[in-house]
C-alpha cells in the first residue's frame, strides 16, 4: 500500500494542471487568498500578512486570526462524531480550492462521500482522492506524504478516537507548513483536553455550533452559531450509505472504507 501511494504522488500525471496555474514544485504557487490581519502592524510600521482561505461564514471569519482557515498548518477539529458532522463547514473551502488541478485527499474517511452532492456544489470529482490506510502508522505516513507532495490543495484526515502522540501530530503540522497545504484533522471528543501543535483547534458541539479552542495569536472564542443564511449546512448529508450504488458509481475511484 505504501509503495502504491508513493508511486501515485510521484507520477507525472499526478501533477495535473500545475503549469496552467503557474504552480511550482515548492508549492509556493498554490492559489491562496491572502488577507491582512487588522492587528498585524509591527512597531516599526511594517505590515505583516497572514494567509487564509475564507470559511464561507462571515461570523466565523471575524473570529479567526487569519480571517479564514489558516493554510500551511493543521486545523484540528474535535467532535463527538469524529468529523462526520463537520464536513459541511469545510465545503465552501473545498469549492474555492477545486479547479486548481490538485488533489483534495480524504485519508481514512469512515464512510463514502456522496458524489452527487460534491459535484452539484461545483467540486471537481476528478480532483478527489480517497486513501484507505490499513493501520495507524499508515495513516500517519499517508498524511505526511500527501502534505509534502506539493500536489494537494487540502488533506482531510480522520484520526478518530485513536491516541496519537504530540510528536506525531507535530510532524504533520510541519509537513503541512512545508508546502502551504491545510491539513484538517478530525478527532473524537477524547482529544478535547489534549495538547495540540495545530495552528487552529476547534470544537464542533451541536449543529452549527463551533468554539475556537486554540489559534495563533492566542484568541479563543465563545460558542459561534453559524447563521441559517449560510446554505452549506442546509444541504443533504455529505456521507452516503455504503450500499448506495448511485454514490459509488458517480465518483470514479471511490470505494467503501474497510
Amino acid at each position: 500500500m505504501n509503495y502504491l501511494l508513493e508511486d501515485i504522488f510521484r507520477r507525472a500525471d499526478t501533477w495535473r494542471g500545475m503549469d496552467q496555474h503557474g504552480m511550482d514544485p515548492s508549492g509556493v504557487g498554490q492559489q491562496q487568498r491572502v488577507f491582512l490581519h487588522p492587528e498585524a502592524t509591527a512597531a516599526n510600521g511594517n505590515a505583516h500578512t497572514f494567509s487564509g482561505v475564507r470559511t464561507g461564514f462571515d461570523v466565523l471569519d471575524t473570529q479567526l486570526y487569519n480571517r479564514g482557515w489558516p493554510v500551511g498548518g493543521c486545523i484540528e477539529v474535535i467532535s463527538d462524531q469524529c468529523g462526520l458532522d463537520a464536513m459541511g463547514v469545510f465545503m465552501p473551502m473545498m469549492k474555492q480550492l477545486s479547479g486548481q488541478g490538485r488533489w483534495q485527499v480524504f485519508i481514512d474517511p469512515p464512510y463514502t462521500p456522496y458524489a452527487p452532492l460534491l459535484a452539484g456544489e461545483g467540486i471537481d470529482l476528478q480532483e478527489i482522492m480517497l486513501v484507505h490506510p490499513k493501520s495507524r502508522d499508515e495513516v500517519l505516513w499517508s498524511t505526511e506524504q500527501a502534505l509534502r507532495s506539493s500536489t494537494c490543495s487540502a488533506v482531510f484526515v480522520w484520526l478518530g478516537a485513536t491516541d496519537y502522540r504530540y510528536a506525531e501530530l507535530r510532524k504533520i503540522q510541519l509537513a503541512a507548513a512545508s508546502h502551504g497545504t491545510p491539513a484538517i484533522l478530525f478527532r473524537s471528543s477524547e482529544a478535547l483536553e489534549q495538547a495540540s501543535p495545530a495552528s487552529l483547534k476547534i470544537h464542533i458541539d451541536g449543529y452549527r455550533k463551533i468554539k475556537i479552542l486554540k489559534q495563533r495569536g492566542g484568541r479563543q472564542s465563545s460558542t459561534i452559531s453559524l447563521p441559517t443564511g449560510d446554505s452549506m449546512l442546509d444541504i443533504a448529508p455529505v456521507w452516503t450509505s455504503l450500499e448506495s450504488s448511485e454514490a459509488l458509481g458517480a465518483l470514479p475511484g471511490f470505494r467503501p472504507s474497510a
